[in-house]
C-alpha cells in the first residue's frame, strides 16, 4: 500500500487531477480585465481620497487572503492577524527606512520575518483547536502593541514612528512614476504598487491550493480523523498554513505603512483582526476572489460613515467630539455584517457570481431514472 501510494504514476495522476487556475473562458475574461482595471483607473482618475482608499483596500486583500488560506482552507480560526500584519508595518520602516534596503529586499524581507514569527508561536498555537486557538492567536495582539510600545528605537513606542521606506525598483519610482507622457502622483504610483503585488498574491495562493499542500489542508479542514487515517499529517500542514498566512499579513502590513507613512501600535490592534475576519467572511471563505471582493466592500464603510454622518446624529464626523465615531461605527457594521453573512449567505459575496453547472454526460430517460433509483433486488451482487 505504501508503495503503491508514493508511486511516480499516482502521484502524476493527482497532479493532473489537480483543479486549473484558468479553467473556462469566463475566469480568463476576468482575470484579464483585472490586469486591465488596475492600469486603467489610476489614469482615469487622480482623485487622492478613491485612490488611497482603493489602494488601502488592496494591501487590505493581501493581508486578508492569508487569513483565509488558514481560516478558510485550513479550517483554523485565527483572531490574532493584526499582529502580523503590524509586525510587517513596523520591520518594512526598520529595513526600508532605517536600514534604506530597496523595494525589492525589504518588502520580502517583511514578509519573512512575519512567517518566521508564525514559525516560532504555531507549534504551540496550532495544538489548540477551535475557540482556544481563537483565544491564543488573540493573545498575540496585546503582545504586539506590548512591544511595540516598549521596542522605541525601532517602533517609536506609543507616539509611532513615519515609514520612509522607498518604493522604487530601479529607476521606477512609484512614489513619483513617470511613464512616458504620464506623470503619476503618489497615489497613482501606490494604487498600481499594491494592486500589481495583489495580483501575485492571487496567483501564488491559487497556485497553494491547488497543490498537494492545499488539498492536505482542505482535507484535515473537512474531517481532520479522516484525513490523518489517510496519511495527511495534520500538524505539518497546519504549520504550513500558519506560516504562509503569517508572510502573506506581513507582506500586506509592509505595503499598508508605506502607503499611510505613519504608523502607531494602536493601529493594529483587535480592530484591524475583526476587520480582516469581517473582510473573509463577507468576501466568501476558502475563495480566491472572496478576500479582494470584501476588501473592497470593507473599504467603503468607513466612506459610508462619513457620509451618513451629515444625516444620523449619533454618528460624529471626523474631528469632532460627541456620538459614535467613524472607527465605531465600522466595527458595529462589521459584526451585523458577520452575522448577517453566516446565517443567511455563508458563501459571501463570492457566491452571487458563481454559475452553478451541470453534470456532464447522457442525458437519462425518465425510465433510466427510474431504474436507478429502484433499490437493488435482496441478494443482489454487489463490487
Amino acid at each position: 500500500m505504501t508503495a503503491t501510494t508514493s508511486s511516480p504514476t499516482l502521484a502524476r495522476h493527482d497532479r493532473a487531477r489537480a483543479p486549473r487556475l484558468f479553467d473556462t473562458v469566463t475566469k480568463k475574461i476576468l482575470a484579464i480585465l483585472f490586469l486591465v482595471a488596475i492600469f486603467t483607473i489610476p489614469l482615469s482618475t487622480a482623485d487622492s481620497y478613491v485612490l488611497t482608499v482603493l489602494a488601502t483596500a488592496a494591501t487590505a486583500a493581501i493581508a486578508a487572503t492569508g487569513l483565509n488560506l488558514l481560516t478558510g482552507y485550513a479550517g483554523q480560526i485565527s483572531l490574532g492577524h493584526a499582529f502580523f500584519v503590524g509586525a510587517g508595518a513596523f520591520s518594512a520602516q526598520v529595513l526600508g527606512g532605517l536600514w534604506g534596503l530597496p523595494l525589492l529586499v525589504w518588502l520580502p524581507l517583511s514578509a519573512l520575518f512575519a512567517g518566521a514569527l508564525g514559525l516560532v508561536v504555531a507549534p504551540f498555537a496550532l495544538r489548540l483547536r477551535g475557540p482556544y486557538l481563537a483565544i491564543v492567536s488573540l493573545g498575540l495582539v496585546y503582545i504586539g502593541i506590548y512591544a511595540a510600545r516598549n521596542l522605541t528605537p525601532l517602533t517609536g513606542g506609543l507616539n509611532g514612528t513615519a515609514v520612509t521606506a522607498k518604493v522604487a525598483i530601479g529607476p521606477l519610482d512609484f512614489a513619483k512614476l513617470r511613464i512616458g507622457p504620464y506623470i503619476f502622483t503618489r497615489e497613482q504610483g501606490m494604487f498600481l504598487l499594491c494592486w500589481l503585488v495583489l495580483a501575485l498574491v492571487l496567483v501564488l495562493t491559487a497556485n497553494i491550493v491547488r497543490s498537494r499542500s492545499g488539498r492536505a489542508m482542505q482535507a484535515i479542514r473537512d474531517h481532520d480523523l479522516a484525513a490523518e487515517v489517510l496519511g495527511v499529517r495534520r500538524l505539518p500542514t497546519m504549520m504550513n498554513a500558519f506560516v504562509v498566512s503569517s508572510m502573506l499579513g506581513g507582506l500586506g502590513g509592509g505595503l499598508l505603512g508605506v502607503l499611510l507613512q505613519y504608523i502607531r501600535p494602536e493601529n493594529f490592534g483587535l480592530d484591524l483582526s475583526i476587520q480582516y475576519v469581517a473582510i473573509i467572511v463577507i468576501g466568501g471563505l476558502a475563495s480566491i476572489w472572496g478576500p479582494v471582493l470584501g476588501a473592497l466592500f470593507i473599504g467603503l464603510v468607513p466612506v459610508a460613515a462619513i457620509w451618513l454622518a451629515g444625516f444620523l446624529p449619533f454618528i460624529s464626523r471626523p474631528g469632532h467630539e460627541g456620538g459614535l465615531s467613524v472607527s465605531g461605527f465600522g466595527l458595529v457594521v462589521y459584526g451585523i455584517l458577520i452575522v448577517v453573512f453566516l446565517l443567511f449567505r455563508r458563501g459571501g459575496l463570492i457566491s452571487f457570481f458563481r454559475i452553478r453547472r451541470r453534470p456532464r454526460g447522457p442525458a437519462q430517460t425518465p425510465a433510466a431514472a427510474a431504474a436507478t433509483e429502484t433499490p437493488s433486488a435482496p441478494g443482489a451482487a454487489h463490487t
